[in-house]
C-alpha cells in the first residue's frame, strides 16, 4: 500500500477515535503507527493531516454543513464526517493535495470504511466544494496554492 494512502488510513483511524474518545493525537497516532508502521514521510503526513484537521475543524465543519445541509453534522457518521474533513483540509485548506487526488482518496476511504452510500456523498459534497474552491478560498482568506 502506498505510504500517503496508508497515512490517510492512520489519519482517519486517529481521527475517529479522537472524536469518540478524545484521546491525545499524538498519542493516537504513535499506537497506530506501532500497530500498522510505515515510512517516516507517511508517520509525518499522518501527523500533519491529523493535527491540520483539528486545528481547522470548526471552519471545515461549517463548509460541510452548508454543502450537505440535509446531513446535520450530529447525525452524519463519524467516519464519513472525519473522511471529508481530511479530503477538505488537504485540497481546500492545505491546498498541497490536488482536487481529483484528495476527492479519490476520500472515495477510496468511503469504500473501506463507511456504509454503502458513503462513497457517492463523500463524492458529491467535495465534488460541490471542489466547483466552489475559489470563491472558499476567498472567504476563508486562504491563499492560493502554490504550483508544482
Amino acid at each position: 500500500m502506498k505510504t500517503r494512502r496508508r497515512a490517510r488510513r492512520v489519519t482517519l483511524e486517529s481521527l475517529y477515535e479522537y472524536d469518540i474518545a478524545n484521546h491525545p493525537p499524538d498519542e493516537i497516532i504513535e499506537r497506530r503507527v506501532e500497530e500498522y508502521p510505515m515510512e517516516s514521510s507517511g508517520t509525518q503526513f499522518a501527523s500533519q493531516l491529523v493535527h491540520g484537521v483539528i486545528e481547522h475543524q470548526d471552519e471545515m465543519d461549517k463548509l460541510i454543513s452548508r454543502y450537505a445541509p440535509e446531513w446535520p453534522l450530529d447525525q452524519m457518521a463519524v467516519i464519513d464526517r472525519n473522511i471529508l474533513r481530511i479530503a477538505i483540509f488537504e485540497f481546500l485548506i492545505e491546498g498541497s493535495t490536488p482536487v481529483k487526488v484528495a476527492i479519490n482518496e476520500a472515495v477510496e476511504l468511503a469504500k473501506t470504511y463507511g456504509s454503502d452510500s458513503a462513497p457517492r456523498f463523500i463524492n458529491g459534497v467535495l465534488g460541490t466544494l471542489a466547483d466552489q474552491m475559489v470563491a472558499l478560498r476567498e472567504e476563508m482568506l486562504l491563499p492560493e496554492p502554490e504550483s508544482t
